[in-house]
């Protein structure tokens, strides 16, 4: 008999049309497995979601650049084909600020956490989680907001170079403008001109103090925040490799339990009483030793399998159970367990695990998936070592044909879908790795 109530079904919504997203299939897996029919709201055309066993029914998602009452009216059209109050689980930070911000208007249609509709577009808006962090005491880089060009070109210097720039709503970045979510700045003369593009970029520009990566150095803390606010289910964990290295997503990641991340997480929840599933970032200052907070998503993680524990719980099961009026079980940390995106990391996924280990997308008992995603990975390859090779040719340039010469950073609204770590490469299919970043991580201050 499941712990859950299988009467309740869930719908996943997910703006982001990243085909390679494996927290969406985890989120499917999660939930099927244990009986509950999974309705999944993305664009799913070209996934390898779609080729899951435990997706009950696929929808179509919001239109791109759809407004939150957009938004809205697509899942009131799920619902009205569902045609039963169900479990809503957004997966990605569009989806989880719209949802947040018509809290009210969604029910009773839909379950969902009792909250400030405010709050998830608050501590995703990167410039406002500053101030939330210096509210709350949390460690955080020193952040800068110009108001202007010249503001930007000072605010570098007085940062000290280089600096991170971001943009404080990547989710509003428009596909196809060139423009990065996150990137490092070097002189001031960059930030003055990044700043002129903030209109086109639909958010405000924003410095940030640059904090090095290095081993041990970065974390991430997943959790559920109940309807009391105590933080349930998730944990801690270290990203051992991550794609773009040093600034990407975790492409291998290990549950390793660390109080003083614990403590952090825990005090920042109960400070703005948030409720739901969370999923936040950390970097360890090399000189300091202090954790900083580098993000807050108001949604699972990507990787938050990973913290499935010795009974089966993980936070998308906590959020089915706690909105449902059942209670979640009590247990045990695997610590050590790990988890690999075997398209970015291909080797950590061969070599032994003695901890346990959960592949993002391979499952013995689904394996459409990984199928589909590696048919799907072989022809994005092809189309990146083609368009490289038609670059060099157009500029007449010698030398070895490669894909990830360039950092790649995810924008918004636009698909993760990077070459995997030389690393991992090295003797199995040629192909050259990511740039050495350390020449810009020396300049920093920590």
């Amino acid at each position: 008999m499941s712990l859950l109530d299988v009467r309740v079904p869930a719908v996943l919504l997910r703006i982001d049309r990243n085909p390679f997203h494996h927290g969406t299939l985890g989120a499917v897996r999660s939930l099927g497995r244990a009986g509950v029919d999974v309705h999944v709201v993305a664009d799913s055309a070209g996934s390898p979601v779609r080729s899951s066993r435990f997706v009950r029914e696929l929808h179509p998602p919001p239109a791109p650049g759809a407004s939150a009452t957009e938004i809205v009216a697509v899942l009131r059209r799920v619902a009205a084909r569902i045609t039963r109050p169900a479990v809503l689980i957004p997966m990605d930070d569009a989806s989880a600020i719209a949802v947040g911000r018509f809290r009210e208007d969604l029910a009773p249609d839909y379950l969902l956490p009792r909250q400030p509709g405010a709050l998830p577009e608050r501590v995703a808006d990167k410039a406002e989680l500053a101030e939330v962090c210096a509210a709350a005491g949390i460690p955080h880089p020193g952040t800068l907001v110009p108001d202007s060009a010249e503001q930007a070109a000072a605010a570098a210097w007085r940062l000290g170079l280089p600096v991170v720039a971001k943009w404080s709503r990547p989710w509003l970045v428009p596909a196809g403008a060139g423009l990065r979510s996150t990137v490092v700045v070097r002189s001031a003369r960059e930030a003055r001109e990044l700043f002129l593009r903030a209109e086109e970029a639909g958010s405000r520009l924003l410095l940030q103090e640059f904090l090095p990566p290095g081993p041990d150095r970065d974390w991430f803390f997943h959790g559920y925040a109940d309807r009391t606010g105590a933080v349930r289910a998730g944990g801690a964990g270290r990203k051992q490799r991550s794609w773009p290295r040093d600034a990407g997503l975790t492409a291998v990641g290990r549950w390793t339990p660390n109080a003083q991340v614990r403590t952090l997480a825990e005090r920042l929840i109960g400070e703005l009483g948030f409720r739901g599933i969370f999923d936040l970032d950390f970097r360890r200052c090399g000189s300091t030793g202090r954790y900083h907070l580098l993000d807050f998503n108001p949604r699972p993680g990507a990787q938050f399998r990973l913290f499935a524990d010795s009974a089966g719980l993980d936070v998308v099961r906590a959020l089915h159970l706690d909105l449902t009026d059942r209670p979640l079980p009590a247990g045990v940390p695997l610590a050590g367990r790990a988890f690999v995106v075997e398209n970015y990391a291909p080797l950590s996924a061969l070599r032994p695990a003695p901890g346990g280990r959960e592949l993002a997308w391979s499952a013995s008992d689904d394996r459409g998936p990984a199928l589909a995603m590696w048919a799907l990975w072989g022809r994005h390859v092809t189309e990146r070592l083609l368009d490289r090779l038609l670059e060099r040719l157009r500029r007449g340039a010698a030398g070895p044909v490669g894909i990830a010469h360039s950092p790649v950073v995810r924008q918004a609204g636009e698909p993760t879908v990077a070459a995997a770590p030389a690393e991992e490469l090295s003797g199995v299919s040629g192909l050259p790795g990511p740039p050495d970043l350390s020449g810009e991580e020396k300049a920093s201050r920590c």
